[in-house]
């Protein structure tokens, strides 16, 4: 089947709601993005607090007129806001796209929030719009997020589709298009799972 764009929302899970990401959301993404403490790695683009709205109303727009992506704001299912994550670099023609630009409330790490926007993310972009290839990109400097795609690899016996990248670009690819018809329904599982 062709691929085809992917949906602005929703995309429910048991934890959290991705809904298109709007400008209404600047107020609640400053909020989190003002907290240094969620600027531990000084992996690009999220090196350093926000100390005025502006920079967080800078970052969301700039998600907002990339006509290649689909930046979400992610919640839990009470509505408080999370955080936010995209599909970026959307090629309908060539079958891929690739999760990235993920950025989470201190609040919200080592918990479900993250593996299940991931797990949504996958189902979407596998099964919904018929990708292809779909890789999940961090700083090579973030420690914690190369953690999670590692462990997330490990519960499932397979690979992540992962590129670990310096700002130049450069990195090492692993891509997991073949594991997910087979392995997709378990990965859904484990992460549901914790």
């Amino acid at each position: 089947m062709p691929s085809t764009f992917p949906s602005d929302g929703p995309l429910i899970g048991r934890v959290v709601r991705l809904d298109r990401l709007t400008e209404a959301d600047i107020e609640p993404m400053h909020a989190l993005m003002s907290d240094p403490r969620a600027f531990t790695s000084g992996a690009w683009p999220f090196e350093t607090a926000h100390t005025d709205i502006d920079r967080t109303a800078f970052f969301v727009r700039s998600r907002l007129v990339d006509r290649a992506s689909v930046p979400y704001a992610v919640r839990l299912l009470d509505g408080t806001f999370a955080g936010t994550t995209s599909l970026l670099e959307i090629d309908l023609a060539n079958e891929k796209t690739h999760i990235g630009s993920t950025f989470y409330g201190r609040d919200f790490w080592g918990g479900p929030v993250n593996p299940e926007t991931k797990l949504l993310l996958l189902e979407h972009a596998f099964d919904s719009c018929g990708f292809g290839r779909v890789k999940i990109q961090t700083d090579h400097r973030n420690a914690r997020s190369l953690a999670a795609i590692e462990r997330r690899a490990r519960r499932t016996r397979g690979r992540c589709d992962a590129t670990y990248v310096d700002r130049t670009g450069r990195g090492a690819t692993r891509s997991c298009s073949a594991f997910w018809p087979t392995n997709g329904p378990v990965f859904g599982l484990r992460c549901r799972a914790g």
